[in-house]
C-alpha cells in the first residue's frame, strides 16, 4: 500500500507491507515500512493498544517488526518528512493468519526466582516437535548482570539447553533472564508460537565440590575458599553390566539436581528384586539424600559405613558420607552447583543427568541449530 500525492514529488511515498486490510498476513515476515523522497519520522504498529517493538534503518528509509502473534488484528501509522519539509502521514490495518498448531513452552529449569548453583543449565521444553529449530533458537535470548559465554543445544526436537563454556561456570551473585520471543516464530508447516515467555532466576554463592574416590574424601568451596570437608566412602565396584561396572561412582563433572529426605533406594534399578538379599537385593530409607547423575548417585548420609568412610569404597555408587556432614551439605546446597569426582575408572555420560561438561565444548556449540556461541553480558 503505498499514500503520497502523484501530483507533488516533493512529498514522500510510504509504503506499508502487510497492506491495508490484508487478513491473512504472514505473522513470521512482520510489518515492514519504507519510504521513498523523504525520511521516516515515525512508525508505531499496535495490538489491542499495545506497541509492537522493531528497528528503524540507519538511512532512516525503512522500519521492521517482530514477529507478529497468529489471528490478530494490528494498527499501523507512519509518518514520513521530505527534504523540503513536507510530510505524509499513512494508516493501515490487516490482520495475520491464524496458526493451525500452536508451538508453546511446557517446562523451563530452573524455577521462577529459583537460587541456583553457578552450573545451572537452563533447559527449555516445547509442547511439540520443532522443525525449524534456527528460527527458534534465534528467538531465545539469554541476558545476565555478570557476562558469560554459553551455547544451545538440542537434546531432541522438543528440548534445548543452554549452558556456559567448559571451564567457566555463571558468575556468582546475579541474575539471570531467559527471554523466548516466540509469537509469531514459524516453528514448522503451519506451526506458530502464540506468546513470549520470560524466566528469570538467580545464581547464589558459587558452591564446588571435589571428591576424590581414590582419598575417600570430600572437599567444599564457597567463592574460592574451603568451607568444609569430610571423609566419604564411594563405590565399591564389582558388578559389570554390559563393560560397565555399574558398582562405580562416575568421575566427571556432576551437578546437583534436587534433594530428597528421605530417599527410598532399592535394588529395583539393577532388575534384582530388594527381598533377594542372596543376589544384592536391597531397599534402604536414606536421609539428606542430595541427587548428582540420573543413574542413582547422590550424596547421602549413611551412618551405617562411617566405619569405611575415608577408609574403604562400600557402596552401590553413591557417595556415603558421616550423618552430620550430610544434613549440612542438603542444607548447603543449591540445585546446579558442580561436584567433580575424581579418582574412579567409570567416567559420567554426558547426558546422564545434568552432566553437560563433559561434552567438549566444539561438540556443544555444534549441537545448537545456529552452531554459535552466546555471550549473555
Amino acid at each position: 500500500m503505498t499514500v503520497g500525492e502523484k501530483g507533488d514529488a516533493s512529498v514522500p511515498q510510504v509504503t506499508i507491507d502487510p497492506g491495508n486490510g490484508n487478513t491473512k498476513a504472514k505473522p513470521e515476515a512482520g510489518v515492514v515500512v519504507t519510504a521513498v523522497g523523504g525520511t521516516l519520522e515515525q512508525v508505531t504498529v499496535t495490538l489491542k493498544g499495545k506497541t509492537v517493538t522493531g528497528e528503524m534503518a540507519d538511512d532512516k528509509t525503512s522500519w521492521k517488526s517482530r514477529t507478529l502473534r497468529p489471528g490478530a488484528k494490528y494498527q499501523v501509522t507512519a509518518v514520513a518528512k521530505s527534504p523540503q519539509g513536507k510530510s505524509a502521514t499513512v494508516n493501515a490495518s490487516f490482520a495475520t493468519a491464524k496458526a493451525a498448531n500452536e508451538l508453546e513452552i511446557v517446562d523451563v529449569t530452573p524455577g521462577k526466582n529459583e537460587k541456583v548453583g553457578v552450573g545451572m543449565p537452563i533447559q527449555v521444553v516445547f509442547n511439540r516437535a520443532v522443525a525449524d529449530k534456527k528460527a527458534v533458537e534465534k528467538a531465545l535470548e539469554v541476558k545476565s548482570t555478570k557476562p558469560a559465554t554459553g551455547a544451545w543445544y538440542w537434546m531432541n526436537d522438543t528440548t534445548v539447553v543452554f549452558r556456559t563454556k567448559n571451564g567457566t561456570y555463571w558468575q556468582p551473585n546475579q541474575k539471570v533472564a531467559l527471554k523466548a520471543r516466540l509469537s509469531g516464530v514459524k516453528s514448522g508447516k503451519r506451526t506458530y508460537g502464540m506468546a513470549d515467555f520470560t524466566r528469570t532466576f538467580r545464581i547464589g554463592d558459587s558452591h564446588i565440590t571435589h571428591i576424590s574416590t581414590k582419598k575417600k574424601k570430600a572437599v567444599v568451596k564457597e567463592n574460592g575458599k574451603t568451607v568444609r570437608s569430610w571423609p566419604i566412602s564411594a563405590g565399591r565396584g564389582g558388578r559389570v553390566v554390559n563393560g560397565v561396572d555399574t558398582f562405580l561412582t562416575t568421575s566427571g563433572i556432576h551437578l546437583t539436581m534436587g534433594k530428597e529426605n528421605p530417599a527410598i533406594m532399592t535394588s529395583e534399578w539393577m532388575g534384582v528384586d530388594p527381598k533377594d538379599k542372596k543376589n544384592g537385593g536391597y531397599k534402604e530409607v536414606i536421609p539428606f539424600a542430595v541427587r548428582i547423575s540420573n543413574s542413582g548417585e547422590y550424596v547421602h548420609s549413611m551412618a551405617s559405613t562411617v566405619w569405611a568412610q575415608g577408609r574403604q569404597n562400600v557402596s552401590h555408587g553413591c557417595v556415603n558420607s558421616p550423618p552430620k556432614d550430610a544434613r549440612w551439605f542438603y542444607n548447603f546446597s543449591y540445585r546446579g552447583d558442580p561436584v567433580v569426582i575424581t579418582g574412579s575408572k567409570r567416567g559420567l555420560d554426558w547426558n546422564n543427568g545434568w552432566s553437560y561438561y563433559e561434552m567438549s565444548w566444539n561438540r556443544w556449540v555444534k549441537g545448537g541449530a545456529l552452531n554459535r556461541t552466546v555471550t549473555t553480558g
